[in-house]
């Protein structure tokens, strides 16, 4: 048997088939959808998926404001960050973060869902947020896809 024709093929830069996907996340749980996004911006739904190489699609996500949180964590949860002076801890909870910039709860629910180093910033470039439901990536024919039933 020839033992060479049993090859891993990694996928790279030039092999990688990168498509377009349209997600509309109207009424969409936060967690699950942003769990979903990671998951096909990183190129895990793929059989040529490489670990250290951004395989992963384009995703553009629609009404990306019109997300639900379940129970009480609209004002529970929050996003804590350092200004860097002393005493410059300060927070916000999602409701006031949905009120200042409806699409940074998506994109930071999703960014804490990818690696955190180079590859993860370059991955999160892929994704495109909107608030309606018109985009300008038309050329680019993106398929949609429903995320309650992708796998």
């Amino acid at each position: 048997m020839n033992t060479l024709s049993y090859k891993t093929v990694s996928a790279n830069k030039a092999t990688a088939n990168k498509e377009w996907v349209v997600v509309d996340a109207e009424g969409q749980p936060l967690g699950r959808l942003a769990s979903t996004v990671a998951k096909i911006l990183r190129g895990k739904h793929k059989t040529n998926f490489t670990p250290h190489v951004d395989c992963g699609d384009n995703v553009i996500v629609l009404n990306a404001g019109k997300i639900t949180l379940s129970g009480n964590k609209w004002n529970d949860k929050t996003y804590i960050w350092h200004t860097g002076y002393p005493g410059g801890q300060k927070s916000q909870t999602a409701a006031e973060l949905l009120k200042k910039d409806p699409l940074k709860v998506l994109e930071k629910s999703v960014k804490g869902m990818l690696p955190k180093n180079r590859l993860g910033a370059a991955i999160l470039k892929n994704l495109y947020l909107y608030e309606g439901t018109e985009h300008k990536h038309e050329a680019q024919q993106p398929k949609t896809i429903n995320v309650t039933e992708f796998k």
